[in-house]
């Protein structure tokens, strides 16, 4: 294959066969496939689109790049979720022990945030001593013990897709659907799965906006998936306002805690954490439909497994045995807290949702670049729910910060983000829709 002719069909709008795809990929894996013939590729596709099977084909070249993980010892269903990226987005760390303590086996690759929206990665390591890079024994191990187990991905998981999405993140073709689709299901085809609930996020939040967007994706990685041999289902969930109460790392973890211990839990979140249960466990298997699969992630929840499981793989993968008994000894908190205050009265009728990830982001909560340093405990609690009513100097929410500076900053562009009219919103879904 020559590379050249290769993007020239692309470019071109022409058809690719899938041989040529995966010599591309192995370029791509090798380096002999240069930086400038991926990012001109990059943008054929980004303008070309591609067809179902070329989509499948790549997603398969690039799962087939590096180490794919098989499951033979366990005697669950091997069954994880992927979420596309929000902000205040902790779901994935009630979600997990919520389907493990159901019967599922759940080995939860996960991602480090970019740009506005945050990382699992980055919120599980606001736990002291937690192992999110663990070697692949000890993975396993957790896995099979605790039923779950949130990591990162680790350099022999789909390769190519590590150099593909860094030099697509420097050339404007991020956006591209059946790229997206082929980077999400590559690690995921690695990761040994049975099946694949996504969370595909639409608002002003959410790389897609609109849900004519939202619903193409979900479709597209829907139909590859399934092309590629993996069961396969998406939700379409809204991300125009942050989904917890709390965005950060150390505060949605703490958020998190007080939602498997049931000492508060924010009704939206709790609504998308066990819809997407349902369907984990639906697909597994292990209901008969949604409504079952609702009612026995809820019991799961309710009767303390989940929690008894989170804290489980907590301590075995390095962090403290209490951490549910006593959250607050152990994660870092800001060293000032201070309140952001309404303007004026009204109702919170709207979020600029990307505005209130950039202000965690401006607190050092976040990173512009992959290799930035995250400050694991500042961020925001208290986020008001849309349709809440308020009165001049109401607390809208608590900034933890490092100090007034970054405090002052942080409070005025989460004004901005924080919209107030004087009618009260209609309620709007939080599922906005099913693919399979």
């Amino acid at each position: 294959m020559l590379t050249q002719e290769f993007i020239r069909t692309k470019r071109d709008g022409g058809a690719i066969d899938p041989a040529d795809i995966a010599a591309f990929v192995r370029g791509l894996t090798d380096g002999s496939v240069t930086e400038g013939q991926v990012a001109a590729l990059a943008m054929a596709v980004f303008f070309q689109g591609m067809s179902r099977a070329e989509a499948v084909a790549l997603t398969l070249a690039m799962r087939d790049s590096g180490e794919v993980l098989s499951w033979p010892e366990l005697d669950r269903p091997v069954v994880d979720k992927h979420s596309t990226g929000g902000v205040g987005d902790n779901v994935s760390l009630m979600l997990a022990p919520i389907a493990a303590a159901c019967g599922l086996a759940v080995p939860m690759i996960s991602g480090r945030g970019l740009g506005h929206t945050g990382g699992t990665l980055d919120k599980m390591e606001a736990i002291p001593g937690y192992q999110a890079m663990p070697d692949n024994a000890l993975f396993r191990k957790v896995v099979k013990s605790a039923g779950c187990a949130i990591i990162g991905q680790t350099g022999d998981l789909a390769p190519a897709d590590k150099r593909f999405y860094a030099i697509r993140d420097v050339t404007a073709t991020v956006e591209s659907v059946p790229l997206i689709t082929a980077s999400i299901l590559s690690k995921k085809l690695a990761a040994g799965l049975g099946a694949l609930v996504l969370d595909v996020k639409c608002g002003n939040g959410a790389f897609m906006d609109s849900p004519d967007r939202a619903r193409e994706l979900a479709r597209s990685l829907v139909e590859v998936a399934v092309g590629a041999g993996m069961p396969t289902t998406a939700l379409v969930t809204d991300m125009n306002e942050p989904l917890a109460s709390a965005a950060g790392n150390a505060v949605e973890v703490r958020n998190a805690a007080d939602f498997l211990t049931g000492a508060s839990r924010d009704a939206r979140l709790e609504a998308v954490t066990l819809a997407l249960a349902a369907e984990m466990l639906v697909s597994g298997g292990l209901a008969r439909d949604a409504a079952d699969g609702m009612a026995r992630a809820r019991r799961a929840l309710e009767d303390g497994r989940a929690a008894e499981i989170f804290n489980r793989m907590v301590f075995e993968l390095g962090g403290p045995a209490d951490f549910l008994e006593s959250p607050d000894r152990h994660l870092g908190a800001a060293p000032l807290q201070t309140a952001c205050t309404a303007d004026r009265a009204g109702y919170v009728t709207g979020y600029d949702t990307r505005g209130v990830g950039l202000c965690v982001v401006a607190l050092g909560g976040g990173r512009t670049r992959p290799g930035d340093a995250v400050d694991h405990a500042v961020g925001l609690t208290g986020l008001l729910p849309v349709g809440t009513r308020v009165d001049r100097d109401t607390e809208l929410a608590l900034i933890h910060a490092r100090d007034e500076n970054q405090a002052a900053s942080a409070r005025a562009q989460l004004r901005k983000a924080v919209i107030i009219g004087e009618v009260a919103p209609d309620k709007s879904p939080v599922i906005m829709g099913r693919q399979d």
